[in-house]
């Protein structure tokens, strides 16, 4: 089989494929971007405050040792 009979088939078979899938709606897609978006400021508030904490506690550690 020579190789554009082969591109044709993949791309019918990419084709017949994408007709199969079910799309989420505008709805859907916006709810769960909500979701993310809302997920990625807790997660970076809840590392922000974690990364804070523990460098005082370095910090002090340091000055403890260090006099």
């Amino acid at each position: 089989m020579p190789w554009y009979q082969r591109w044709l088939k993949f791309l019918g078979e990419v084709k017949a494929e994408l007709r199969r899938t079910t799309w989420p709606s505008r709805v859907e897609v916006r709810n769960t971007t909500v979701v993310v978006i809302v997920t990625l400021f807790i997660f970076a508030a809840f590392l922000g405050v974690v990364d804070l904490a523990l460098g005082t506690l370095l910090n002090r550690l340091l000055l403890y040792f260090t006099r």
